[in-house]
């Protein structure tokens, strides 16, 4: 049952502690350590006055405690689970209820059996104390548990506030001396402030504040955590043997601890003699104040100690396959400007939280997807390979929300400074901030921001243009000029590019395409696309500020950026153009269930939703059958949009979201390499791997989340507008190209034709009429041998159909009759080689293609009559 905050006992206590103690302490002060002021009543008032005027509140604080990071379950909405623990000081606070009791009766018999008695200082304790510490060379502490409570609370205060260990040290000392003057004025103010503190607390308060506070050896501190460590139990359900062991432990905690076995003094080879030793003093002391019988203590004293030890393992190396997610928050708290008001405005701040804080973090995690993105990881990515610092990574996150789903690395978690092969802290999916990490290469996931900026000028998805190779093109940036000539090279496999659309060139990604597009855009407008979508270099600057921005090859994604940020730029389309700010963390809660003031998730529109919607039509092409993408593709039917990327051979990416996920998946040399050199990953036959592990996470999230239709694509988006050809007829090739730009159109120059123009001079364009607008127009040069344009003869009877082509100057040949009932008997003309329309010079040889009813040589004499 509680005891109330002031006994019988306690009362008197205090009385004594605040008049006859005053005087007491202030005789033995005076007498011991000033014996040039005569003991008298001058002396004795003075010390009451003295003791009077000591600072009487003690500023009881939370102890430190660890801060630790849960994932949910997936199992309930308030399901959590631990992923790792932060601290300087292992500490798990409990109630008073949550400890046994016979660890209070171990405590109170051996350190202060009048605890219940006294006002919170033993005088007969700290007299005998006091008195021995005199006269003699030793020193004996005499001091009550909640005397003890106020120095453990002094020292945990230093720790906090200490800004280095000198000035720790210092502190320390100051709220621990125990020797000359300065430790009898610090007995004093001690005394001072634990009768203080019986006056504001409950002897159980107290005495639980002080069992949570105490240090049991090394970082292990509290009753708690020093029981799950030394015994793997909760201190509730100690025996009376770990009981007495524990309560020893506090007297000399760096010496008695029980996790060095190998200790030559005090390990498992003596059966821990030490600690033994004083695990059999108490029980004598619990024996002689009567809280054990005889019979418990001899079954007892003859037990060994054997420790059961149960390692807390701190920090994110604790989490497994989720250490890198785990690390993402770690560096979120530590790092993160959004998060000042919440973790700190200095890194010291931060640090000091973290390790002693005793928050609670909540974050997004979805253990379902973590899981199955841990399994393709590891089905598919060695953690290194010979030859290259190989590293994989894979992230999804919601669309709706900026929530960082998963996040799975293919390296093993070492924070330590010396690491193996395979092993590193650094969180590839993320930059220098949330991972210390400063992302890679994007390759043609980068793309996107070209489709949109192209959008955003008012260009169709389905516009056409010449994307073939040796051509020279005009760059701008910012009013600047360059240009740049395509070639082979450009191109995956060495392709020669084509005429084809923006959309064809987005599934096929086609990088001389891309020039063609960027060619007729700002190349830094592009850039702004990305900056206002969230998108930075990996180190954190703006993508606008890399070294060589304004080039042409910076469209197809030389700057190096977090997979997290290009998810989340792709994850802004998948959501209609608006975007939400990725985040790991949900909550975060203070020891005392006060929620600290985590930024809330910020979303915001920075795309046009007809822009977003036809992005994603755009893009779609990517995944479809025989495209760039589709060996990632699902196949689920949920429609899905993507991008895939490579750098120089050195850097891989597949980007794929639906609706409401976003994955991205990248493996790729950490620390760069060389193109074509032993790292090259299509050398090491690597590359396949983003298609398999983009996939499989993928699967998982359509599985657990869906996906809804993308928007319909707008239709001034789409089109295909057509403009009239203008007649270049007649004119040369410079006059004819000059007039075909000015109306939008690309144009090449074709094969010679037979013409009615001169020598060398435009004949007539293919298309004429109406064209795509900006579609290639190809400009067909005469040789000046004049042309007849063959007549549509079909439906003619073969006979007429020869003379009114050799009426005009051409040879005929009738090629071989073929059957048909429905024919006449005469027959009749299907066709001709070459067909009708065609420019042809004159004595070109025209073959009739025919049929008839019945071929026989009378038909062939029929027609040859007509």
């Amino acid at each position: 049952m509680p005891h109330a905050k002031r006994t019988f006992g306690g009362v008197l206590g205090g009385v004594i502690g605040l008049v006859g103690l005053s005087a007491v302490a202030g005789i033995l002060v005076t007498a011991t350590v000033t014996p040039a002021i005569a003991v008298s009543g001058y002396a004795a008032s003075s010390a009451i006055s003295l003791f009077d005027s000591l600072p009487g509140n003690l500023q009881v604080d939370r102890p430190m405690e660890p801060t630790t990071i849960y994932a949910p379950t997936g199992e309930g909405e308030d399901d959590y689970y631990e992923l790792a623990s932060f601290y300087d000081q292992n500490r798990e606070p409990v109630e008073y209820g949550e400890v046994s009791q016979f660890v209070y009766d171990a405590l109170l018999s051996t350190e202060d059996p009048r605890y219940y008695e006294h006002g919170g200082v033993d005088l007969i304790g700290t007299g005998r104390a006091l008195l021995s510490n005199a006269v003699t060379d030793t020193t004996q502490g005499g001091s009550s548990i909640s005397q003890q409570y106020v120095k453990g609370v002094q020292v945990q205060t230093c720790e906090r506030t200490a800004t280095d260990q000198e000035t720790l040290a210092e502190c320390a000392e100051d709220a621990t001396t125990a020797d000359g003057t300065e430790g009898y004025q610090r007995k004093l103010q001690e005394m001072r402030y634990a009768i203080t503190i019986e006056q504001d607390y409950s002897k159980e308060q107290i005495l639980i504040g002080y069992l949570n506070l105490v240090n049991f050896g090394g970082s292990t501190y509290g009753i708690e955590a020093a029981a799950q460590r030394y015994f793997s139990k909760s201190a509730k359900d100690v025996n009376l043997n770990e009981a007495a062991t524990l309560a020893g432990i506090v007297n000399y905690p760096s010496t008695l601890r029980l996790d060095q076995p190998e200790n030559e003094v005090n390990g498992e080879a003596d059966g821990y003699k030490l600690t033994k030793d004083r695990r059999d003093q108490v029980l004598g002391r619990m024996l002689a104040e009567g809280t054990i019988t005889q019979e418990k203590y001899d079954e007892t004293i003859e037990q060994p100690i054997e420790p059961k030890l149960k390692n807390r393992v701190q920090g994110c190396a604790a989490a497994g396959g989720t250490a890198y997610f785990c690390q993402y928050v770690k560096n979120t708290i530590l790092h993160d400007e959004r998060y000042a008001e919440a973790f700190g405005e200095t890194p010291e701040e931060r640090s000091d939280l973290l390790t002693r804080g005793g928050l609670d973090i909540y974050t997004t995690l979805d253990n379902n997807l973590q899981y199955e993105a841990q399994q393709s990881m590891a089905r598919n990515v060695a953690t290194n390979r010979d030859g290259m610092d190989l590293g994989a990574a894979a992230v999804q996150i919601d669309t709706h929300t900026g929530n960082i789903l998963s996040l799975a690395q293919n390296t093993l978690f070492n924070e330590s400074s010396e690491t193996a092969p395979g092993e590193s802290s650094l969180v590839y999916a993320a930059d220098f901030t949330h991972g210390r990490s400063t992302g890679f290469s994007a390759g043609s996931t980068y793309k996107m921001f070209t489709i949109i900026d192209w959008l955003e000028q008012g260009r169709s998805a389905n516009e056409y243009l010449d994307g073939r190779v040796g051509r020279t093109l005009p760059f701008t940036c910012h009013g600047s000029t360059s240009s740049y000539t395509t070639a082979r090279g450009d191109n995956f496999a060495n392709n020669g590019g084509s005429i084809n659309s923006v959309r064809n060139f987005t599934g096929l990604s086609l990088n001389s395409g891309f020039y063609a597009m960027a060619s007729q855009l700002d190349v830094c407008e592009i850039h702004n696309v990305a900056d206002r979508m969230g998108v930075t270099l990996g180190n954190g600057d703006p993508i606008s500020e890399f070294p060589g921005h304004e080039a042409a090859f910076s469209v197809l994604g030389s700057a190096n950026i977090a997979p997290i940020d290009i998810a989340s730029a792709y994850a802004t389309v998948a959501n209609g153009g608006t975007r939400c700010e990725p985040t790991a963390i949900l909550r975060a809660d203070a020891p005392d269930g006060e929620q600290l003031p985590i930024p809330e998730t910020k979303c915001e529109r920075v795309l046009d939703e007809n822009v977003a919607a036809t992005t994603a039509y755009t893009m779609s092409r990517v995944m479809e059958g025989g495209q760039t993408g589709s060996g990632a593709n699902v196949g689920d039917g949920i429609p899905t949009f993507g991008k895939t990327g490579t750098h120089e051979g050195i850097q891989s990416w597949m980007i794929q979201t639906t609706s409401n996920v976003t994955s991205a998946a990248w493996i790729g040399n950490a620390s760069g390499g060389v193109r074509n050199g032993q790292g090259d990953l299509f050398l090491n036959g690597l590359d396949g791997i983003r298609y398999t592990m983009s996939r499989e996470v993928q699967a998982a999230a359509n599985a657990k989340y869906g996906g809804e239709a993308f928007p319909e694509p707008d239709p001034g988006l789409t089109k295909v507008v057509e403009k009239q050809v203008p007649n270049v007829s007649g004119m040369s090739v410079d006059e004819a190209t000059s007039v075909l730009r000015g109306e939008g159109f690309q144009v090449r120059t074709g094969d010679s034709i037979p013409g009615e123009q001169d020598k060398g001079l435009v004949e007539g364009t293919n298309p004429s009429g109406k064209a795509p607008a900006g579609s290639l127009i190809t400009l067909l040069i005469s040789d000046g041998k004049g042309s007849i344009e063959i007549p549509d003869v079909s439906g003619m009877s073969p006979g007429k159909a020869y003379s009114e082509l050799f009426e005009l100057g051409l040879r005929v040949e009738l090629t071989a009759c073929k059957t048909n009932p429905d024919a006449p008997a005469g027959g009749r003309v299907t066709s001709t080689d070459p067909s009708a329309g065609t420019q042809v010079e004159e004595g070109a040889t025209v073959k009739i293609n025919r049929e008839a009813s019945r071929c026989n040589a009378s038909a062939d004499d029929a027609e040859n009559d007509d």
